[in-house]
């Protein structure tokens, strides 16, 4: 298992996904997506599973364009 975050495209169906991702969303109200979000980010930090991996998402999420 690597300790590098993967930030070049990665994801098999990618425009299906983002399409799925946005369908989910479909009818929530700003709470409800946010709480989405929040449950989506938790499930898939479980999946990864590793704290270096995990640190790196997090500074690349937090940059400031």
């Amino acid at each position: 298992m690597s300790d590098q975050l993967t930030l070049t495209p990665n994801i098999d169906g990618a425009d299906d996904f983002y399409a799925e991702l946005l369908a989910a969303h479909e009818g929530l109200a700003k709470d409800q997506s946010d709480a989405l979000n929040a449950r989506l980010v938790l499930v898939l930090a479980n999946h990864i599973g590793n704290r270096a991996v995990l640190s790196q998402a997090l500074e690349a999420a937090a940059l400031k364009e």
